[in-house]
């Protein structure tokens, strides 16, 4: 005769283990407060559920610490994003494509408040806690009814994983921030900046940021492609020789040249993934974050201080057009994060979903969606013609205007418009620059034609070196490595109205017989902020100048003593040039006046050409870094010197030249990696 499902009170190791690891993790979650304990979480009470399956189909038990273990843990998620959700709690049963703080849909899609995390949750979790009660009723009213007991339990015990799937597919995974948050300075700073800034008084900015573009990709610096546009920048004010990325991939440069600090104190050192579902009903780009970033961060966050919200504060209107790829809800969004309007993509144009939105507010709609761009070649009209009604519309205005005009060119994967297909004979990489480069000068012309182009400050760069196409020109590496090609990019800077007395290290001729003020002197992507604050006159309401947050630290400097010829040097080796991956120091560099390294005794009598032919040269100085040889991958540069200034390929290690620099350049890591890892988001106390 066989036996039916009996409930199972005893001790025993398996249900023991499983209730204790429930309640661990409720621990852990409730404790730690981090996103990912929650994904682990809900893949235990899957797990749980099949073992509770089992036990029915295999002992004909149904252990009941099993099920509490179960119980506990779904409970702990569930109250979790009850109390510490950064969204309105209904999880993917929404869609946020929308607009996820949409004024309609508050309650739906945007932050919602704790009756609707409590609703929410309650639902996506009701299921299976209403299954469990399903399942523990059968089996002790039917204990009688034999083959029906034992047929029902076991069908129910199926519904019990499947519930524990859909728990999964539809639970929340938005959180807040883990971390130490500087809301009462950012807001302090911002409400001390004098305002009313006038037209008289103020430059406009554009600040022009390629995608992946490498330093060998614009004409100037030596490109086969002809950039006649992004060339006059620099030819009618100053290109940088050696100009570096903070990072050398995406999101985290955004970060830095938004706050004028490096990404890792901001938990931004890698790719920002969509949190909105690419797919019904579950995405799994929406607990990327979570292990890309940790602390539960989803972009940049909110008390951040821009230079967009600065620039406001002080009586500019803001606008970005382009890629965002700083976060997609929330404090996350462009316009709360100081820009009045945003057109583009909140995500880069390799990842799903991608779409084009209209934003201000906080508040967003879908400009063009996801199905349009699955053909991107429109990308480069459509923000342009943005960005030049937007800038129309300003001038119009007799306003002050912060431009950002971020393309998403040419990231792959690379389109281009119809008109430009094939224009260069060199492919659609080529094709896709030349496009951009004609969509800028239709917009500067635009400028001319408004009387506002002499008296805008107009910033190009890239936030990285290139990845599988494009040009570092003779630089070692590509994007996502520390080496030269990964970080150092193009840099040009004009002003007409302001900038005729900017001073240069040398000038250049082009191949057309042109003069071409260059800086040979290092600066970063961490310096536009303050520098942009300096030109700009931001000042605060006591009327201190150069006014920039003393809550924080800034890692950026001005690069205005640059530009006037007041230094040659602004990163030296107090406030050192970091390459950083994945939360992890990789090499600094600095320059130095060539009388000063000379003044040391162990270098008195060198009389090498690098020293005697420059003012001051720059090193940099890998501890250990990865072999970009492929054929030689477990290979690794330990202890390299480099002296940049007559080998920017970083082909020859100077350690034993200059073994003093390399060993206070491998303290300087440690110092750094110390003073990161003691106050990781750089507040001054």
């Amino acid at each position: 005769m066989e036996k039916n499902v009996r409930l199972d009170l005893k001790s025993k190791f398996l249900p023991d283990a499983v209730l204790v690891l429930g309640i661990a993790i409720t621990l852990a979650l409730w404790t730690g407060g981090l996103n990912i304990i929650a994904v682990i979480g809900a893949a235990f009470c899957c797990i749980a559920a099949v073992l509770v399956a089992l036990g029915i189909f295999v002992k004909k038990r149904i252990y009941v610490l099993m099920l509490i273990g179960y119980v506990v843990c779904a409970f702990g998620i569930a109250t979790y994003y009850i109390f510490n959700g950064a969204d309105a709690g209904w999880g993917a049963i929404t869609t946020a494509l929308k607009g996820f703080s949409s004024a309609d849909n508050a309650l739906w899609q945007g932050e919602g408040n704790f009756g609707t995390r409590l609703a929410g949750n309650v639902i996506i979790s009701a299921p299976a806690f209403l299954v469990i009660v399903a399942l523990v009723a059968a089996a002790w009213y039917l204990k009688d009814k034999g083959r029906l007991q034992r047929i029902l339990t076991g069908c129910i015990s199926i519904v019990l994983i499947v519930a524990s799937v859909v728990f999964v597919l539809t639970m929340n995974l938005r959180s807040k921030p883990n971390v130490e948050r500087m809301w009462e300075g950012h807001d302090e700073y911002l409400a001390g900046i004098k305002g009313g800034k006038t037209k008289a008084d103020s430059p406009n900015v554009l600040f022009i940021l390629m995608d992946d573009l490498g330093y060998g990709d614009v004409s100037l610096n030596g490109s086969v492609i002809d950039t006649p546009n992004i060339d006059s920048i620099g030819e009618n004010g100053l290109n940088f020789e050696n100009f570096y990325s903070a990072y050398s991939v995406c999101s985290p440069a955004r970060f830095a040249a938004m706050t004028g600090r490096y990404p890792y104190r901001g938990y931004a050192d890698n790719v920002v993934y969509p949190t909105v579902a690419s797919f019904s009903p579950f995405a799994s780009t929406r607990l990327f974050n979570s292990f890309e970033m940790g602390a539960n961060c989803d972009g940049m966050l909110g008390d951040e201080i821009t230079i967009a919200e600065t620039l406001k504060a002080a009586g500019y209107n803001t606008g970005l057009f382009g890629k965002w790829h700083l976060g997609d809800y929330g404090e996350y969004l462009p316009t709360n994060q100081g820009f009045d309007y945003f057109y583009g993509s909140h995500h880069v144009n390799d990842m799903n979903p991608f779409y084009h939105v209209r934003e201000s507010g906080g508040e967003y709609e879908i400009a063009v969606g996801a199905d349009e761009l699955r053909d991107q070649s429109d990308a480069t009209k459509l923000i342009h013609n943005e960005i030049s009604s937007w800038i129309t519309e300003q001038a119009q205005k007799d306003e002050p205007f912060f431009a950002c005009y971020t393309t998403p060119w040419p990231h792959a994967p690379v389109y281009v418009g119809s008109e430009f297909d094939g224009a260069t004979g060199m492919g659609v990489y080529a094709d896709c620059v030349t496009e951009f480069d004609y969509y800028l000068g239709q917009l500067f012309d635009t400028m001319k034609e408004l009387d506002v182009f002499d008296n805008t400050i107009i910033v190009f760069t890239s936030d990285n070196g290139p990845a599988l196409q494009g040009s570092t020109g003779e630089l070692r590496g590509g994007k996502y490595l520390a080496y030269e090609g990964g970080q150092k990019v193009p840099f040009m800077i004009e002003w007409n109205d302001g900038g005729a007395e900017w001073k240069a290290d040398k000038t250049v001729l082009t191949e057309d017989g042109r003069a071409v003020e260059t800086v040979t002197s290092q600066a970063t992507l961490t310096d536009l902020f303050p520098t942009l604050v300096d030109l700009c006159g931001v000042e605060s309401k006591d009327g201190k100048t150069g006014y920039l947050p003393s809550d924080r630290v800034i890692d950026g400097v001005s690069m205005v003593p640059l530009l006037d010829g007041t230094t040659d040097v602004i990163h030296g080796i107090e406030n050192p040039i970091l390459y950083m991956k994945r939360e992890e120091i990789k090499s600094v560099s600095f320059s130095i006046s060539t009388e000063e390294l000379k003044a040391m005794p162990e270098y008195a009598d060198y009389d090498y050409p690098v020293l005697e032919e420059n003012g001051f040269v720059a090193f940099k100085y890998f501890r250990n870094m990865q072999n970009d040889n492929p054929a030689f991958f477990n290979m690794t540069r330990k202890n390299w010197l480099i002296l940049l200034t007559d080998d920017a390929g970083e082909n020859y290690n100077r350690a034993e030249v200059y073994p003093t620099i390399a060993e206070r350049m491998n303290d300087l890591i440690s110092e750094k990696t110390r003073e990161f890892s003691d106050n990781r988001r750089g507040i001054v106390r």
